[in-house]
């Protein structure tokens, strides 16, 4: 199903079905189509889901960090949500649930996390080499995956433009370097939120032991694998994601 995209003030995002409300949040490197699969199947079954855009390269250079979107999608949910949330985070996107709920408990129902920072995550480093050699670009993309052949030429070719982009790829090594430097070991203690941790155990980029660290840290959280599966679990294998998700959801909305 092809969504339509709103766009209200400073909000770029996807809504659809009707019921309890799902934020959605992407990667660094990731977008709205990330969760197309999710969209389809949880707005057919109760939730109301939404994915806003998150404002990887439009905040100012002094505010380019991971709580300054955080409290930009507090306001999102405040502004279009108006009910507390489940929120379910793919990598940075996690890394910016934890800190929300942390920050912002009365908005967050439940929390998702896949792939999610916050501990551990191995990046393209502090800056991006041989930005302009495809095929780098190219192996960089396919290792998120198990199946590397997720990594489309479409999804290559949006990677690419990211990096060979100046003031993107600057923003972006910014947003990374938050990302390592908000390390959030003695933080996870405090989120009594109900936690679901969903991860490929081929994760290359947060790999298995960062699952099991969050698992053991945040005192109200379950843990699922999906076997073959990468950092984008979601997007490799929407099926069994989606069913996880659900099955463990039905009880706690």
């Amino acid at each position: 199903m092809i969504f339509s995209t709103r766009k209200e003030k400073k909000y770029t995002f996807v809504e659809a079905g009707e019921g309890h409300p799902l934020v959605l949040l992407h990667g660094l490197m990731g977008g709205l189509s990330n969760f197309d699969k999710m969209v389809d199947f949880f707005s057919d079954r109760g939730f109301k889901v939404y994915v806003p855009q998150l404002p990887i390269y439009d905040l100012p250079v002094l505010n380019t960090n991971l709580t300054t979107i955080a409290k930009y999608i507090a306001k999102f949910i405040e502004a279009h949500v108006e009910a507390p949330a489940t929120i379910v985070g793919n990598s940075m996107g996690g890394h910016i649930g934890l800190i929300l709920t942390l920050a912002r408990p009365d908005l967050i129902k439940n929390l998702v996390l896949t792939g999610s920072s916050g501990l551990y995550e191995r990046t393209f480093g502090d800056s991006f080499p041989r930005k302009n050699d495809r095929s780098y670009i190219r192996k960089k993309t396919e290792e998120v995956f198990y199946n590397p052949e997720i990594a489309t030429e479409d999804l290559v070719d949006e990677v690419f433009s990211v990096v060979n982009d100046r003031m993107k790829g600057i923003k972006t090594v910014m947003l990374a370097r938050s990302a390592i430097k908000h390390n959030m070991l003695h933080d996870l203690p405090k989120i009594l939120t109900p936690t679901c941790l969903i991860w490929g155990k081929q994760d290359n980029v947060t790999p298995p032991e960062v699952a099991e660290d969050m698992h053991k840290f945040i005192p109200n959280s379950d843990l699922f694998w999906i076997d073959e599966c990468g950092h984008a679990a979601m997007m490799e294998k929407p099926d069994e994601f989606n069913e996880i998700l659900y099955s463990w959801l039905k009880d706690k909305v």
